[in-house]
Parts: structure tokens; sequence; C-alpha cells
């Protein structure tokens, strides 16, 4: 199961619609955030896909502010990370990923990526497809939840082969 997580999209629709077709085999796609109009633009093109989006501090419609979803047996929690103040630490991030008995949290907000494992939380923030920052490039991230159990987390540059990871965090169950 593959699942290509963005971020921070900031009404670039041409870059977020580039990513989606650069990922056919994506199972799911999950938007955390800041980028609203694109997210409905893009899921209107692509009905065959399944999407999640959580609203970011940019986003102005009615949207969850965080969500938990189920994917091959792993519970997802997913958030912008603006209520979790992710600015100044990931310790609320991780809380509420416990609370929800999710493996997985994933969140934006900083435009900065990164994947790790924190209290046995497996972490990602895929950075901003847009508008990155710290001198980073335009980044989004790929989640592969393997039948044997691994849970494989990678960055990808935008506009390179998805096997061009920046970094990653992988474990069985």
């Amino acid at each position: 199961m593959k699942i290509l997580v963005v971020s921070d999209t900031h009404r670039n629709f041409s870059v977020l619609d580039e990513t989606v077709k650069q990922n056919p085999d994506a199972d799911v796609i999950i938007h955390l955030g800041d980028g609203d109009n694109e997210f409905r633009d893009v899921s209107n093109l692509h009905p065959e896909k399944a999407m999640v989006f959580v609203g970011g501090n940019c986003d102005y419609g009615l949207h969850k502010l965080s969500q938990v979803v189920t994917v091959s047996g792993y519970k997802i929690f997913c958030c912008h990370g603006h209520v979790q103040n992710v600015g100044m630490g990931l310790e609320r991030l991780i809380s509420d990923a416990k609370k929800n008995d999710c493996k997985i949290a994933l969140y934006g907000h900083t435009h900065v990526y990164r994947t790790d494992k924190i209290n046995d939380v497996f972490v990602m923030n895929p950075g901003s497809l847009s508008s990155p920052r710290n001198g980073n490039p335009p980044t989004y991230g790929i989640i592969e939840l393997t039948s044997s159990g691994e849970i494989k987390m990678n960055i990808v540059i935008a506009g390179q082969e998805p096997a061009a990871a920046q970094n990653g965090t992988d474990e069985k169950k």
C-alpha cells in the first residue's frame, strides 16, 4: 500500500497535480493542509483515488483540523500541526497520536521535511511542495505499508523520481 503525503501547497495547483500524476500507483493521497482549493481541484480530476484532507491555518473552508484514518490496518493521525504547536516541539502531536492509538503521525505547517520515530510513533512532515523553508527543495512524502508489516517512510524532492529519497524510517510491526 502506497500513501502519497503532501502539505502546504498554498494555491499552487500545478505542483500538486504534477506530484499526483508522478505517483499513479499511490493508493491514498493525504494533504495536510494549507491547500484546500487545489486539493479540491485535484480530487475532482482523480475521483478514483482515496483522498484525505485536513485544514491548515491558511484554509478558510469548514475542514476537520485533525483526522484519524486507517490504511491497511494502521491508524494514522493526520493534522496540519498549528493546533499542536509543532513549531515548538512534537510532544502534543505524539500525545494526540497515542491518545488515538495511532502508529503513524503526519503533520505539516513548518514547511520543513522530517521522518522520525518518536516514542514508538512513526512521524512524518512531508515539507512543502510550493514554499519550502531552510533552503530545502520542494518535497513530499511517500509511505509504504508492506504485506510483511514494514512501514517505510521517505521524503522525495518534487519533480524527481520517487526512488530519490532524502531520508527514511523503516521498521517492521
